[in-house]
């Protein structure tokens, strides 16, 4: 069995959009705060891998969105290893919400699941930048009990479809808030340029977020996938595209790119499905007609 660990935490405030539900990116940084927990009940915090001039990087995430966070809510990571690879492994997540009606006197709702995840990571030198092997005291100490035999398969990323109707472009330089202390963005702050993109697609179809308050609703994403491929500097300017297919009423698939301007490299691909939801309830509801064809003229 491997070990397992929980980080319980409240949501704050700035985590939270204009309707108070967290977004997608905070999710990912619930799961990197609860990864640099777990290991460091494993016995590797930051201090033993910098002696060891070692370093873990996140290759790959992925999240099944089940319910929303609200500002106010308590949200319980539990994670746990699922496998490791000579120079890889893939760290699993389940995030459970409650919900409460006031500050931290008041007792919690039932707890209810909200998303489903997982992260592939890669174990990097680091002083060469490149891929090392993952010693076995390393892989011991996340599974006490011994290891499973296989790793779990991995799926390809999806292939792109070519856009179906226009791509939207927006270019921004990399920001100092952006960086962590590895000295490239952060993996969670795309989540916030997925976002971003998304939601100026829609305003320039005319459908911004005041239109869509008018009419009861909200966009929500339903399953993302983020592939890191290189890292994003300070200094460079980045060019974030998006554009959609299998566009129906029930939702669509945004593919989003983040490439950087100088030298056209790719750094970061996403493949996120989406849809419409009350923007009362958040429960799932059809893309209205006027919507949709709006999206697809775009």
């Amino acid at each position: 069995m491997p070990l397992l660990t929980e980080l319980l935490q409240r949501v704050n405030y700035h985590e939270c959009d204009v309707n108070q539900i967290v977004r997608d990116a905070c999710y990912l940084r619930y799961m990197q705060e609860a990864a640099f927990e777990a290991s460091a009940a494993a016995g590797y915090w930051d201090d033993r891998y910098q002696a060891m001039r070692r370093i873990w990087l996140i290759h790959e995430s992925a999240v099944d969105f089940i319910a929303p966070l609200r500002y106010g809510d308590q949200v319980r990571v539990r994670t746990w290893v699922a496998d490791f690879r000579r120079v890889r492994s893939r760290r699993a997540y389940e995030l459970w919400g409650s919900g409460l009606s006031g500050y931290a006197h008041n007792s919690p709702s039932e707890e209810r699941l909200v998303a489903r995840a997982h992260t592939d990571w890669v174990f990097l030198d680091r002083d060469t930048g490149r891929p090392a092997a993952i010693p076995d005291e390393v892989i011991a100490a996340f599974f006490p009990a011994g290891q499973p035999g296989e790793a779990q398969e991995r799926e390809r990323f999806p292939a792109a479809l070519p856009p179906a109707s226009g791509v939207v472009t927006l270019r921004r330089p990399v920001q100092w808030r952006d960086l962590d202390s590895v000295g490239h963005v952060n993996n969670a702050s795309y989540g916030d340029y997925i976002e971003d993109a998304a939601r100026l697609a829609a305003r320039l179809c005319g459908w911004p977020a005041r239109r869509m308050a008018a009419e009861g609703l909200d966009l929500a994403t339903r399953q993302l996938r983020i592939e890191y491929r290189q890292p994003a500097l300070p200094g460079d300017e980045l060019i974030i595209s998006t554009w959609l297919s299998e566009l129906t009423e029930e939702g669509a698939v945004r593919h989003t790119t983040v490439v950087r301007a100088a030298d056209g490299e790719l750094l970061a691909q996403s493949h996120a499905r989406w849809g419409c939801v009350d923007m009362q309830t958040r429960a799932a509801i059809a893309m209205p007609a006027e919507f949709v064809t709006a999206l697809g003229r775009a």
